[in-house]
């Protein structure tokens, strides 16, 4: 919660729906910034996927051979 942001997920330079007084209507997005936003979900989803095998590989049942004792 209080680390850094991890460089590259927000650029507030390229932020330009910066609120206005007054302004009731969205900002439309851009081609960039639609593309920019895939490839954060892009990423996400990603580094979801290798989180989720790296639990898998940790609480799941060790292998047979490994249990039974060799004779």
């Amino acid at each position: 919660m209080f680390d850094p942001p991890v460089a590259g997920y927000q650029d507030t330079n390229s932020d330009n729906s910066k609120p206005v007084w007054r302004t009731s209507r969205k900002t439309k997005l851009t081609l960039k910034q639609i593309r920019k936003l895939r490839r954060m979900l892009d990423v996400r989803n990603y580094e979801k996927k290798q989180y989720l095998s790296k639990i898998r590989d940790q609480y799941s049942a060790a292998n047979q051979q490994q249990q039974t004792p060799s004779l």
